[in-house]
């Protein structure tokens, strides 16, 4: 289960530096944040979970990125304005549910003066990457 944790750990760590390595390097932009709540084998063969817990910053964008699997978010606090590929832009507020489809490109970005909380579950098959830059 550590082994499990760490290698989540190091997967999230490497999803935040989506939204970092994609945007310009500014002194004031402030880093999105994500802690992992929790990583799960799932009865269904070579599958696993994947929960955290984030945050967005006032201003900031997480960066255009994919996932290999299925995720699901749960708006805490703030709004959330999501790109997402093949769907119009849409704003979240705090109370709703986001379902983001794998493989699609898609960015959270917060216009707003507050942060934005949010706790994210991922679906997807073992030994892929928990995200991956788009152009």
């Amino acid at each position: 289960m550590m082994y499990r944790t760490l290698i989540a750990a190091v997967a999230l760590a490497g999803a935040g530096l989506v939204g970092s390595a994609l945007l310009p390097a500014t002194a004031q932009q402030p880093a999105v944040q994500r802690k992992v709540l929790l990583t799960q084998d799932l009865p269904i063969p070579g599958y696993q979970s994947f929960m955290a817990s984030v945050e967005l910053p006032a201003g900031t964008r997480e960066g255009r990125h994919t996932h290999p699997g299925a995720g699901f978010a749960y708006i805490l606090e703030g709004s959330i304005t999501l790109e997402h590929e093949g769907r119009p832009t849409t704003t979240y507020k705090a109370g709703d549910t986001i379902y983001i489809e794998a493989n699609k490109v898609h960015e959270g970005i917060n216009p707003g003066s507050v942060p934005v909380k949010l706790v994210a579950t991922f679906v997807f098959e073992k030994g892929k990457p928990l995200a991956s830059p788009a152009p």
